[in-house]
């Protein structure tokens, strides 16, 4: 395991929580852990917001440059969301994110999508993982910051919008699903390689998974079983858009 940044900087719960928050933010290495998940979240937003906004610019016309521009405004809400939670539990949310804009980057770097398609792809398969390995993660935090968390990796309407767009290009070409196809499995690979290192990578991420709040430690069945749901979603992603898994 390599060694952690600091977390982010917070203000003990006695000196500024509201009362009513759950007694676990009194424990700082659950409170360093709901701080890195919701960090890793909320650059994730930001970033896709990035990506959606660019990913317009490659729009073959008007209407489908409208509907990235709305779920590129989606995604910023949620970030929004996700910010105001961290200041509302006392932690500066760009310091907060900081740790995770490098392997964020490189995630990016690594997965390039070389045109529109490849790009709807990626927002559809590779975030649509992300989401699912964050949505098992905060399984093991409180009911606020849970909802928070599953409310802003939501779908945002773009998964009707990916599979019609994509299942009209390869009925028009469907040399294109065999590269498309290529591209989806790619994108699961380096998304689950990313996730990894992101858990791996942060001790109080780490730490979470090894005893929540409402849950025991994840053992190696239930890793495996973790796992077994993340490959499903992958593969009924890929049916969906009409690709080979």
């Amino acid at each position: 395991m390599t060694e952690s940044p600091a977390p982010a900087r917070v203000q003990p719960a006695d000196a500024r929580w509201p009362k009513g928050l759950p007694v676990a933010f009194s424990d700082p290495s659950y409170l360093a852990a709901v701080v890195d998940l919701l960090g890793a979240i909320a650059y994730g937003e930001m970033s896709a917001f990035e990506r959606l906004a660019e990913d317009a610019k490659l729009a073959p016309n008007l209407q489908d440059k409208a509907e990235l521009a709305v779920m590129a405004s989606t995604e910023l809400s949620h970030f929004q969301q996700l910010r105001a939670r961290l200041t509302e539990i006392g932690a500066d949310p760009f310091a907060s994110m900081q740790p995770f804009v490098a392997p964020f980057e490189s995630f990016h770097a690594r997965t390039a999508p070389a045109d529109w398609l490849e790009g709807l792809i990626k927002a559809y398969v590779g975030d649509g993982l992300a989401a699912d390995f964050y949505r098992e993660v905060a399984m093991f935090v409180d009911v606020d910051t849970r909802a928070i968390i599953v409310e802003s990796l939501a779908d945002t309407g773009q998964a009707a919008f990916v599979v019609d767009r994509v299942r009209s290009a390869i009925a028009a070409d469907p040399r294109v699903g065999g590269r498309l196809a290529l591209w989806g499995r790619r994108l699961m690979g380096e998304a689950l390689s990313q996730a990894q290192r992101v858990a791996a990578d942060r001790d109080a991420l780490s730490a979470l998974l090894a005893g929540g709040v409402d849950r025991p430690a994840l053992d190696l069945a239930a890793i495996g079983r973790l796992f077994t749901r993340l490959t499903e979603n992958h593969t009924a992603r890929m049916k969906a858009l009409g690709l080979a898994p």
